[in-house]
């Protein structure tokens, strides 16, 4: 069991997650600072208030704080628009390659895309010359 657990430990997907889930610690860091020293601060010139941390509505004895989830709410969003703008811009790096091969409608195997012939099962293929 201990030598199934260490293989488990070792794979290169688990260290991968582990490196990957480190930088998206940073990555929310970045993005914290970002809403609470750039977004904020915009939304105070245009609102009047830089923290909505402060906004309560008082209930008796306790205070329901939606100015914290407020707070969230923007956080959020920033961070899913700018994810979005992530992977837009690695979809757009990283176009679909051309295709190489294609599939014998005969036998099923692999072969070059300009093949006339199928070199497995040797059928004569569609649009091959006669």
């Amino acid at each position: 069991m201990l030598k199934e657990f260490r293989d488990f430990i070792a794979k290169g997907n688990l260290i991968e997650i582990a490196v990957a889930f480190i930088v998206a610690l940073a990555f929310a860091a970045v993005v914290a600072s970002f809403v609470a020293d750039i977004v904020t601060p915009i939304i105070a010139a245009i609102f009047g208030q830089p923290d909505f941390s402060g906004l309560k509505i008082d209930i008796g004895e306790s205070a329901i704080t939606y100015g914290n989830f407020l707070n969230a709410l923007i956080t959020f969003l920033i961070v899913a628009f700018v994810m979005f703008l992530i992977v837009k811009a690695y979809n757009r790096v990283t176009q679909p390659k051309a295709a190489t091969t294609k599939s014998c409608p005969f036998c099923q195997t692999d072969i070059a895309i300009g093949a006339t012939r199928c070199p497995n099962c040797t059928s004569q293929l569609e649009g091959a010359p006669a």
